[in-house]
């Protein structure tokens, strides 16, 4: 997908859409670096826009990884159907609130890493509480919770779940960015 058509979904949906460019490599490194792939069973991507995330995470994953990621945007879903084609990628176009009916069918029941885009600071607050409340519940314990935003307005939010969480500041990205790493505990 294009830079040109990414501006164009981040104008048409602002609220699904947190940015008007995709990621960049400093932000994906911050996002990606330090948890451990190799050895993830189940991986989820919430919000993968372009896919700058996915391909990085297929690159590293174990091969007996399976990566599913949900993206609700109908141009992005479609961009990444017909852009990656490894055999544990594993896409649905559906809402990241479906996220323990979409395991299921994957025969999991929790995740060991989950690595968001969603743009939290533009859901109203009964949406963002929920997600998070999923995503921990979905998590495994001692498993990896990756968020990053451009503010940090959800910082107590995703705290209050994950007090186990450090932030990392992403100056070279458009705009700048917040990583918020996050490990449950059990």
């Amino acid at each position: 997908m294009s830079k040109s058509s990414f501006l164009k979904q981040f104008f048409k949906q602002k609220k699904m859409v947190g940015s008007i460019a995709p990621s960049s490599r400093f932000l994906s490194a911050k996002m990606l670096n330090h948890l451990p792939l190799k050895q993830a069973k189940f991986i989820v991507e919430l919000g993968p826009g372009n896919g700058v995330f996915t391909e990085k995470i297929l690159a590293k994953m174990g091969d007996d990884s399976q990566l599913l990621v949900i993206e609700l945007n109908e141009e992005f879903h479609k961009a990444l159907s017909t852009k990656i084609t490894h055999p544990n990628f594993n896409l649905f176009h559906d809402s990241a609130d479906q996220l323990g009916v979409l395991l299921q069918k994957m025969g999991g029941d929790k995740a060991d890493i989950i690595i968001s885009s969603l743009p939290l600071a533009n859901f109203p607050i009964d949406l963002r509480d929920s997600l998070l409340d999923i995503i921990q519940t979905y998590l495994k314990d001692d498993g990896y919770f990756v968020q990053f935003q451009y503010s940090l307005q959800a910082k107590k939010y995703i705290k209050k779940r994950f007090p186990s969480t450090k932030i990392n500041f992403t100056p070279l990205n458009l705009p700048p960015a917040f990583v918020y790493s996050c490990q449950k505990t059990a």
